[in-house]
C-alpha cells in the first residue's frame, strides 16, 4: 500500500513575493529579464542566460531569486537580483550575502533593487558582508539600471 504524506516547503525558503507579487515588482523583473534576454538571445553579447524566478538548484526548498544569470559552461548561477520594497530590503540583502558567501551555487555577484526608493545595492563574493550602493555589474560590465528606464 502506498503511503501518502503532505510535504511542504518552509516559508523562509521560498520566494517571499511569489506569484502574488505586486504588479510593480513583476514589471521590474520583466524589464530586467527582457533587457538581459535581448543581450543573450538576440545580440549574443551576454554570456550568461537570464532566467526569472528560477530555483538555484533542482528540488524543493532551494532559493528562488527574482532574476538570475546562469553560466551553462560551468552549470552555475553567476549573478542574482532581488527586487523589493523598503520593508524587504534588509532581508533580501542578507539573503544575497548568505547565498554568495556560502558558495553553494557559484554566485559571484548579487543585487537588491528597492523599487520604492529606486536604490540599488551590490554585493560581490569577498566583500566582507558590506554592500555598496551601485547598479553596475563588474561581472557582465553593465549598468542594470538601464533596463528600468522608459
Amino acid at each position: 500500500m502506498a503511503h501518502y504524506s503532505d510535504s511542504f516547503v518552509p516559508v523562509s525558503l521560498v520566494n517571499d513575493d511569489g506569484a502574488n507579487a505586486p504588479m510593480r515588482h513583476q514589471q521590474i523583473i520583466s524589464r530586467l529579464h527582457v533587457g538581459l534576454g535581448i543581450l543573450y538571445y538576440k545580440e549574443r553579447t551576454l554570456i550568461y542566460e537570464p532566467l526569472a524566478e528560477t530555483m538555484l538548484a533542482e528540488g524543493y526548498g532551494n532559493p528562488v531569486p527574482d532574476v538570475l544569470l546562469f553560466d551553462h559552461a560551468t552549470e552555475q548561477t553567476r549573478l542574482i537580483i532581488e527586487v523589493c520594497q523598503t520593508n524587504g530590503q534588509k532581508n533580501d540583502l542578507k539573503k544575497i550575502i548568505r547565498l554568495i558567501e556560502d558558495d553553494d551555487y557559484g554566485i559571484l555577484e548579487g543585487f537588491v533593487y528597492n523599487y520604492r526608493t529606486n536604490e540599488w545595492l551590490r554585493y560581490c563574493k569577498g566583500d566582507g558582508g558590506v554592500a555598496t550602493a551601485s547598479s553596475f555589474s563588474e561581472l557582465i560590465n553593465l549598468d542594470l539600471a538601464q533596463f528600468l528606464t522608459l
